[in-house]
């Protein structure tokens, strides 16, 4: 196959939808495709280069106001539709789509060549997080119109499933996130890690992700008066000063990756995650294949991922009370903790990127082969909303 992945964000910034996209790429060199990403530019300028055996296409781009290491890709529907036109893809794949999304799928549509939409970020919602709420409306229409020109919209949970179909957007279907059962496993646990952050043997409490305002963080400071325990923060982002100061006994690790990574998530004692916004949330399943217990919030994709008093606890979105009793009950209690510890553990074997990479792929296969019957290339669906 010829594949087109337009990426909202690409390296070098690492987050969920980077770390989805470089696992697909790796099945796709596997198989021998050929792959295209186009991606907002890491400067001013266009560079491009090779990842994973596929060419990056490079567009030029701005950083965002307020969180300069993620880059909106400039240029209109008519720049992407020329690069689609000339690698002549046979699908395109949009991962996380709002800005540079929006132009590739009118650009796809307008060239006949059917698309596959990742769902992966609740975009609309983060509005109200960031103070300013009078934008949410126009980025769910943003949304809509997206995912109902897209041939096929693949949501990575339940709740976005029902999400996406509330709104009227009915050609949906799951595809869920793999897990790298070998790097993340509780194997990696390491008594000299555990010693380095918490010399008097505290438990500790583990999170993961970008210190950003929707990732909620701050909400945190309710386990403060929790004895002999040690909130470990890992990750980096615009919040980290003022997380600092609102979590002032937490060690804050900063960015790791690769094996450094896997070694402090499996040390946790538990994970926590108290982000409201989350269509799965690939760390909480990283944290489980690693023999971690998790307390997240209820909502979202932690949904699918934690079973109540089995593998872990999900509390009422908001009520920090009930976050502070779970993860002092499992603080509390060792037998219980490693008890939740082996289930997760259970719960997440079989779900390889392998083989949820090979599903993606029976995705595009299905696209293809319907497209013609599904689409009028021709038109444009009308838009629900400002096309700009």
């Amino acid at each position: 196959m010829r594949i087109a992945i337009v990426a909202e964000s690409f390296l070098p910034l690492m987050n969920g939808v980077t770390h989805s996209i470089l696992r697909v790429l790796e099945h796709l060199q596997e198989r021998g495709d050929e792959v295209m990403v186009i991606a907002p530019s890491t400067s001013d300028t266009d560079v491009s280069s090779v990842e994973k055996g596929a060419y990056v296409h490079r567009l030029p781009s701005v950083p965002l106001a307020g969180y300069t290491n993620v880059r909106v890709a400039l240029g209109g529907v008519n720049r992407v539709k020329r690069i689609l036109a000339d690698f002549s893809p046979d699908v395109v794949h949009l991962a996380s789509p709002f800005v540079l999304g929006w132009r590739a799928v009118q650009a796809a549509h307008q060239l006949g060549i059917p698309s596959v939409a990742i769902y992966q970020t609740e975009v609309p919602s983060y509005a109200a997080r960031y103070g300013v709420p009078f934008l949410e409306n126009w980025a769910w229409n943003r949304v809509d119109n997206i995912h109902l020109l897209a041939t096929r919209t693949l949501v990575p949970s339940t709740f976005a499933l029902n999400q996406l179909r509330g709104r009227g957007i009915l050609r949906v279907d799951m595809w869920r996130r793999g897990v790298d059962t070998a790097r993340f496993n509780p194997a990696k646990r390491s008594t000299t890690w555990r010693s380095s952050v918490a010399p008097r043997g505290q438990r500790i409490i583990g999170y993961v992700g970008r210190l950003a305002v929707e990732k909620q963080v701050e909400d945190l400071a309710v386990l403060a008066d929790l004895p002999n325990t040690k909130l470990v923060i890992v990750g980096d982002g615009p919040q980290r000063s003022a997380l600092e100061a609102a979590l002032p006994d937490a060690v804050f690790m900063g960015f790791l990756g690769a094996e450094a990574l896997a070694e402090a998530v499996a040390s946790f004692d538990l994970f926590v995650h108290p982000g409201e916004f989350e269509t799965f949330c690939q760390t909480i399943q990283e944290a489980m294949a690693s023999g971690v217990p998790v307390v997240a919030t209820g909502r979202g994709g932690p949904l699918d991922l934690v079973e109540n008093s089995r593998t872990g606890w999900l509390y009422e979105p908001g009520n920090l009370g009930q976050l502070h009793d779970y993860v002092q009950d499992l603080m509390g209690d060792d037998a219980k903790r490693r008890a939740f510890a082996t289930a997760a553990t259970a719960s997440v074997q079989g779900r390889t990127w392998p083989v949820l990479s090979a599903d993606l792929v029976r995705h595009y296969e299905e696209v293809i082969a319907t497209f013609a019957a599904e689409s009028d290339p021709t038109e444009l669906t009308p838009s629900k909303g400002p096309s700009s």
